[in-house]
């Protein structure tokens, strides 16, 4: 009997506990509930009390109030931000920084067919490319590129060529995620050309616009047949071509440094730019080519495969002429350079003008010295 009487009494003693147990979770409930609604009332209030104050960028003389556009300036060392699309950027100060373009861009698509039989309208290349700047620039909207790139291409008498090119190139450079600008220095007159001086020149007007890091000089009827032959600079001076279709896709000899070709502001200050006395067809690469190598860099390309290049077909340009000085002038390299070059170029700008693929810069070269006195 006693024993019943214990477990009746210890069971009773645990529902006790139990039911203490509950009470007790209750009342925690009801307080924690309490707390929480008295934080959400709290921020509501704050939040409703900050909303009608002005943010600390906005600027109301501005219309709507909207927050002014940012771009860092020529030469910053800061995030480079996106140029406004409209009247108003939808891109303020306080956004964060771009992220690095990734170095092999996702977009690329490898091998491409290249022809030159239709016919191209640049209105058509504009409306492909929309966000391609007055004067042929572009900046990547979604990351920030490492290098700003001149792409510099001597000319004259060839805009068939031109049309093709800029088709071909605006939409490769953009897929790169380059950021760059494309510069036609054109001779003016019908004198001899001069394919180097109009190369230094590009270099020297570029970087009047931009503090551009990397310059590309291209031939205007050359074009890539892969997009990740990427259009950047490197350690070494770059030969883009390792492969060409006129040339029964090889390179005509071994220290070919023609077509296109890229180096650093510091590499090409530092070989003095091209000479500026190959007047005609010919020879001024080779100088180019041996001024790389006497100042102890080598000259690096892409995998064969990667650096396949299509021409356009076209007969010798008026006026360019083979050079018959051409052969002495290259042997004459390591005494010429140091004083033959950007510290010796002299020029004249006619006339600057950016239209919406490209800026067109007309020079005056001067006049070509007698053949039997450029030896």
């Amino acid at each position: 009997m006693s024993r019943l009487l214990l477990g009746v009494t210890l069971e009773r003693i645990c529902k006790a506990i139990l039911l203490l147990c509950l009470i007790h979770f209750l009342i925690l409930m009801i307080l924690y509930f309490n707390v929480y609604a008295q934080h959400l009332d709290f921020f509501s209030r704050l939040g409703t009390k900050n909303s009608t104050r002005p943010h600390p960028y906005y600027n109301f003389s501005r219309p709507n109030g909207t927050a002014p556009s940012y771009t860092a300036p020529a030469g910053s060392t800061g995030e480079l931000l996106p140029p406004s699309t409209g009247p108003e950027s939808n891109q303020s100060i306080s956004e964060k920084p771009l992220p690095p373009c990734p170095e092999d861009p996702p977009a690329l698509v490898g091998p491409m067919l290249i022809e030159f039989k239709s016919a191209i309208n640049l209105e058509r290349v504009k409306k492909e490319n929309p966000d391609v700047r007055e004067g042929g620039k572009y900046i990547p909207s979604d990351c920030k590129a490492k290098q700003r790139v001149a792409i510099i291409i001597p000319f004259r008498y060839r805009e068939h060529h031109l049309n093709y090119w800029l088709h071909y190139l605006h939409p490769i450079l953009r897929r790169q995620r380059a950021n760059y600008g494309i510069y036609i220095i054109i001779q003016n007159g019908d004198d001899t050309f001069n394919k180097g001086k109009l190369m230094n020149i590009g270099f020297l007007e570029a970087l009047k616009e931009e503090p551009y890091d990397c310059f590309i000089f291209s031939d205007i009827d050359l074009v890539p047949m892969d997009d990740r032959n990427l259009y950047r600079c490197y350690n070494q001076p770059r030969h883009y071509i390792t492969a060409m279709d006129k040339f029964g896709f090889r390179l005509p000899y071994v220290n070919y440094f023609g077509g296109v070709t890229g180096l650093s502001k510091a590499q090409f200050l530092k070989i003095n730019g091209f000479s500026n006395e190959f007047w005609g067809w010919g020879g001024e690469d080779d100088d180019f080519y041996s001024r790389v190598t006497l100042t102890g860099m080598k000259v690096a390309r892409p995998h064969i495969q990667i650096g396949k290049y299509r021409m356009i077909k076209h007969a010798r340009d008026k006026h360019n002429e083979d050079n018959p000085q051409r052969f002495v002038k290259i042997r004459n390299t390591k005494m010429t350079m140091l004083k033959d070059g950007l510290n010796s170029l002299q020029y004249q700008v006619i006339n600057k003008v950016k239209y919406p693929l490209y800026t067109n810069i007309t020079v005056d070269v001067g006049k070509s010295p007698p053949m039997s006195a450029q030896g």
